[in-house]
Formats: structure tokens, sequence, C-alpha cells
């Protein structure tokens, strides 16, 4: 199963850091948050890896290459440097995915999820890993009824950014800049997607007091 890294956005809520550094290769515990996401896949097996690029999109490319020093085979997916959002992204990287479902990690968050337990072929359109609600999404995005993905319920969970997608998902859809969100309430709404409940490590690098805080966490180790 194919894996794509989504590594396009600008990272808004970490300038001025992000204004220079790509959030991707933002360091935490000394690596790259990329880096940390490459090497746990590669762990699981999951070597064949796709990267979509548009903000600072050279800088990332540059720094991992073709990823042989990680064991991986890395490949990339050009967008404007405005981005495509998730959803243009990942359809824009189609051609590099093929035709069987894939996996797609957001590069901004830090985790210890274990890849090699996800199912390569999803009951439906996509299989999504949630977690418990942050500080930050206390209001969570979807639940979960006896394993099937629903947008709500008595106990909503936070999108991991973390899911297995089948390429039918997108079908219909245009070229373009679009959220990857709208497609995956319409699988949950026709009962065509799953998911699992994630109770480990996990952090979304979305701001510099997050950052911090992932930092001073990891130096407590």
């Amino acid at each position: 199963m194919k894996t794509m890294l989504l590594a396009a956005g600008r990272g808004e809520r970490l300038r001025p850091l992000s204004d220079r550094v790509p959030k991707p290769l933002i360091e935490v515990g000394g690596k790259a948050l990329i880096v940390h996401l490459i090497e746990a896949l590669v762990e699981a097996g999951h070597d064949d890896i796709v990267i979509n690029l548009a903000w600072l999109g050279d800088a990332i490319k540059t720094a991992l290459g073709n990823g042989s020093r990680y064991g991986a085979k890395l490949s990339y997916s050009p967008e404007p440097d405005d981005a495509l959002e998730t959803g243009g992204g990942i359809l824009n990287a189609l051609p590099l995915l093929g035709d069987a479902p894939f996996l797609a990690v957001s590069a901004d968050i830090y985790t210890n999820f274990p890849f090699a337990g996800l199912s390569k072929a999803p009951d439906g359109l996509a299989h999504l890993v949630l977690v418990d609600n942050p500080p930050h999404n206390s209001g969570g995005d979807f639940a979960i009824d006896n394993g099937r993905l629903r947008n709500r319920g008595d106990r909503r969970l936070t999108f991991s950014g973390i899911g297995v997608y089948r390429p039918q998902l997108f079908q219909g859809r245009s070229p373009g800049r679009f959220p990857l969100a709208p497609l995956l309430r319409e699988a949950a709404s026709d009962d065509r997607a799953t998911a699992e409940r994630f109770g480990g490590e996990w952090w979304d690098v979305g701001s510099i007091e997050r950052l911090e805080a992932l930092r001073t966490a990891l130096a407590g180790k």
C-alpha cells in the first residue's frame, strides 16, 4: 500500500517560524516532524511514499531527496504555492498513488501510532483514525458507532490526520482546490466509512504554543 504525506500547507499559526522553514521540516526531538513519520512508516512496511509540495516545497525535497537514507522510496506531487487543500492535493497526487487503497498522513503530526496495524482494504471508501479531543478541538469531528464513522454521536472524537482511502472517494471531483472533510462527511452519511480510536501519543503541531508544548514533553522523556 502506498502512502501520501500531506506536506503542502504553509502553517499560518506557526508564523514567523514557518515563513522560513516549511512546517514538516520543523524539528522536534532532534529530527524534522516529517522524518519522524517517514521512519515510523518505513518500520511498519510503508516505504513507498508520495509527498505533496507547495510552500517552500523545494526545501522539503532538498532535505529528503529520494528517501534512500531512510529506507524509503520518495516521490513528489507539486502544487501551486497557495496549495490545493487536502482534498485537492490528494486528487492531484492520485496518478502517483495508483488504483489501490492508500494511506494518507498529515505531515505536521507527531505520534506513536502503529501504522503496521492498519487495514489495507477499508470496508467502504475510507477508514479514519480518531483521537481524544485536544483543547483546541474540544467539540471533536466525528463519532464511532460499532466501527462505523458517524458525523454525529454521543462522543465525538478528533480526526488524527491518519486515514486509508480508496481512490473512488474522489470520483467525480474536479481538479483544483478543495477540502477533504466534506468528502469524509458524505461517506459517513452514506455509511461508507469506518473508524477506530487511537489512545496513544498524538500531537497536532499546528501552532507555536503546541510546538513548544511538544518540545517540552519530549525533553522530559
